[in-house]
């Protein structure tokens, strides 16, 4: 099995990252290293855009504990789109949908952003 991983900036320190394939023991180290590559930038968001995503292991779970801890010490934020069933079945087993910023797409995930700073521009 195998991994691509495609990334884009979508706005300044805004990074989509999308994982193509098998996330697994095999395959993490090539995303970890793609995310040790982004934070060096000090991003303010990576997004992990799960389309093409068939399969996850814990491996490539514990890639995306590592991606929010280290967000969160640079002040940053991690979110997820576009789960395909399977991987959101793993994630819901593993119970961290509460604590994790899941959007059904890029642009639920626009209209989101889009509210919380009209909140913090309207007080």
């Amino acid at each position: 099995m195998s991994l691509e991983i495609a990334f884009k900036e979508k706005s300044p320190g805004v990074f989509i990252v999308s994982p193509i394939g098998y996330l697994d023991s095999e395959t993490h180290g090539q995303l970890e290293n793609k995310i040790k590559f982004l934070l060096e930038s000090s991003p303010k968001m990576i997004i992990y855009d799960f389309e093409k995503l068939d399969y996850i292991s814990s491996a490539g779970i514990r890639v995306m504990f590592v991606t929010e801890k280290e967000m969160k010490n640079c002040g940053g934020n991690v979110t997820y789109i576009n789960f395909q069933p399977q991987i959101k079945k793993v994630f819901d087993i593993i119970n961290a949908l509460p604590s994790m910023r899941i959007f059904s797409n890029v642009r639920e995930l626009d209209e989101y952003l889009d509210k919380m700073q009209k909140d913090v521009t309207d007080m």
